[in-house]
């Protein structure tokens, strides 16, 4: 697959423009991370579903993919060299190797769409969080944690798509990931999947109303009092 292929899916009311003569207000970045098995991706495809103007970025790969993943979908499945000369471009605004894979974020696709005035939802690991962490101190970063370490083995064994070996580098990993809890503005415990999804949705829309993100919005209402008191 190129590497200048699009890499967001729009949730609802995505890619509409912003009203004629006013610019649109800057949308946000919201960062999710987890162990494997934790069930983030869930309830991100959940949150695409219920939230307007979300957009999902697709991560590029260079594993192959699992069962019923797509190309361009679930992750853009490209070669370990391709991979390697986009990172050299500087196309990643953050990337990481990951379980013996690499993964990483493009970009100027994340760039547009923020500009366009719609959020953006990642789908990453711990190390990629802290590199957009560092990067752009503006991002929303959201830890989804299982109710515990039975609970993801036994999820991770219903996939059925790891090898022994996997499954064990995955524990071992998620042993390392989940005491990076406190290095994330939210966590969400994930014990249930309803309860789980509201939580995301709720952090999304929430953020929305920091007064940073409405500024275009709040200064002309400020102005309305200022040109009151002058007035008279």
């Amino acid at each position: 697959m190129s590497s200048d292929s699009g890499s967001l899916i729009a949730g609802p009311g995505a890619g509409e423009a912003a009203p004629t003569g006013k610019p649109a207000i800057r949308g946000g970045l919201i960062v999710v991370s987890a162990p494997s098995g934790a069930g983030k991706s869930s309830l991100i495809e959940r949150a695409l579903t219920r939230v307007p103007d979300l957009q999902y970025s697709v991560s590029y790969t260079t594993r192959e993919a699992r069962g019923p993943e797509r190309n361009g979908v679930d992750y853009h499945f490209v070669p370990e060299d391709e991979f390697l000369s986009m990172r050299e471009r500087g196309e990643f605004i953050e990337w990481a190797r990951v379980h013996g894979h690499l993964y990483g974020t493009k970009a100027s696709a994340i760039e547009a769409e923020m500009a366009g005035g719609r959020d953006v939802i990642l789908d990453i690991d711990v190390q990629g969080a802290e590199q957009i962490r560092d990067k752009m101190r503006e991002a929303v970063t959201i830890f989804v944690l299982p109710p515990s370490r039975q609970v993801l083995v036994a999820r991770l064994s219903r996939r059925n798509l790891n090898s022994a070996d996997d499954l064990a580098r995955r524990l071992f990993n998620a042993s390392n990931e989940v005491g990076k809890f406190e290095e994330f503005d939210y966590v969400i415990i994930n014990d249930d999947l309803e309860r789980a999804s509201a939580a995301l949705e709720s952090i999304v829309l929430a953020e929305r109303n920091r007064p940073p993100r409405q500024r275009q919005r709040i200064e002309p209402i400020i102005e309305t009092f200022r040109s009151g008191v002058s007035n008279g």
